[in-house]
């Protein structure tokens, strides 16, 4: 497979898996602000912080109001990772690909991308919000299904998911950040109605309520290391590392335990220390602080990704002296 159409279809997906991503961040936090006791002040500066935003967003609007942030993350066509700039770039991702990736898989990131510009035009409420995200949302899991029902599950595919998963980690490990350090709740609160619905809107920001209730009863350490540690849940961030790493195998064509390039050295170091790790181990230095290791890491393993796979290299010529003359 061409670089060029490797990196355009791991894109993709990386684009799709973001738009709805940033969906899930705006929608937890509306969830939260429903339920915050009269008088207590909203927060959503944390969400721009921990999407890596936060400079950009301060310098043109200023003040992170409810309605500043969900305008720079949903439709912000200035903002590179609004919801809106991800699907501008996912559909030019599409469209180059488009001799390679099935019919349906074009058609579908074109209907998503001129449903969140049409919202866009219109602007978003407090009326159509819901139902934008929801959207989003929803039409995430359709390109999803297409894909994994309409292209062959080769190379390509497996750069397709290889992508996808990527994205997952890093945002869910996000959600986790930017939802521990807003529901941190004083000795109180620890155990109380509050504190519960609070922890459950973290878990219906990744989907996971239903999966998580063979835990029992709601608890920040328990939400911490399904989140982070379970190996079952599509969304937890050990569970995208190992089906990462069995992409990039399958892309590679080494043997698991082995590797024959940086990208997979430093992915299987990392799923190496979830696998062989406890929530001790994530929680030890604090979860701020691991999260934020987490995600260094994860950077690493895509530039040796795009290093690997993706990055131009100079032809060396094999013609002799005497041919050259």
């Amino acid at each position: 497979m061409l670089s060029r159409v490797a990196s355009s279809i791991y894109w993709l997906n990386r684009y799709v898996e973001r738009a709805e991503n940033y969906a899930r961040f705006i929608e937890v936090n509306l969830n939260l602000t429903l339920d915050l006791p009269r008088g207590t002040t909203e927060q959503w500066e944390p969400l721009v912080a921990t999407t890596g935003d936060h400079e950009s967003f301060t310098d043109r609007y200023g003040k992170a109001t409810k309605e500043a942030v969900i305008q720079f993350l949903s439709v912000d066509a200035a903002n590179p990772n609004s919801i809106l700039s991800c699907l501008t770039s996912a559909r030019e991702n599409a469209r180059s690909v488009r001799e390679v990736i099935s019919t349906d898989m074009w058609e579908q990131v074109n209907r998503f991308y001129l449903m969140v510009r049409a919202a866009a035009s219109k602007g978003l409420s407090s009326h159509n919000l819901h139902t934008f995200l929801a959207d989003v949302k929803a039409n995430s899991h359709l390109f999803l299904g297409i894909t994994d029902a309409t292209m062959s599950h080769g190379e390509g595919w497996h750069f397709a998911r290889l992508g996808r998963l990527l994205e997952r980690a890093d945002k869910t490990s996000r959600i986790l950040d930017v939802k521990y350090f807003m529901l941190l709740p004083t000795v109180a609160e620890v155990g109380t109605p509050f504190d519960i619905i609070q922890w459950s809107a973290l878990l219906k920001s990744a989907s996971a309520l239903e999966n998580y209730k063979r835990f029992g009863r709601i608890s920040p350490d328990d939400v911490t290391a399904f989140l982070i540690l379970d190996s079952t849940f599509p969304r937890a961030i050990r569970y995208c590392l190992i089906k990462s790493e069995d992409s990039l195998h399958a892309i590679s064509g080494s043997e698991h335990g082995s590797y024959e390039n940086q990208a997979e050295k430093r992915l299987g170091r990392l799923r190496a220390e979830l696998d062989f790790g406890d929530l001790e181990d994530c929680v030890s230095g604090g979860l701020h602080e691991f999260l934020d290791q987490f995600q260094a890491q994860l950077n690493r393993v895509g530039d040796a990704i795009c290093e690997t796979f993706f990055a131009p290299r100079p032809v060396h010529s094999t013609i002799t002296g005497a041919e050259a003359q």
